[in-house]
């Protein structure tokens, strides 16, 4: 098992029309991002040097883009498009992606809908 350090990101959201139904694409909704991004940040913290790790700020506004861009039926997919989003940072090796979906169109009492998907380069 690869041992790698976590930088998490919690709660970022942003407004976006995936979904399946007609409603749904229309109206959008919001919806909420947790990452766990995982990498080794030995190098940068040796070095106290940002370009040797992940800049979480860019990867934020990276993933927000997504969530407000092409929209897609399900929550799944869009999870991995950001998944794949993240592992472009060279320092990311692998990310942990839950996709909240608070409003979603159910008929009863609920907290909330999520996926998580793991993805890494091997």
């Amino acid at each position: 098992m690869i041992r790698v350090d976590r930088v998490a990101l919690r709660g970022l959201r942003a407004r976006g029309h995936h979904g399946v139904f007609p409603e749904e694409r229309e109206e959008g909704q919001t919806f909420v991002v947790d990452l766990v991004l995982g990498l080794d940040t030995r190098p940068a913290a040796a070095d106290d040097d940002l370009t040797k790790t992940v800049h979480y700020g860019i990867v934020a506004e990276e993933v927000v883009a997504v969530v407000e861009g092409e929209p897609v039926n399900l929550i799944e997919t869009l999870a991995d498009r950001i998944a794949r989003t993240c592992l472009k940072h060279e320092a990311v090796e692998e990310v942990e992606v839950r996709v909240h979906k608070p409003n979603a169109p159910i008929t009863v009492p609920f907290d909330d809908v999520t996926v998580t998907i793991t993805r890494s380069r091997v």
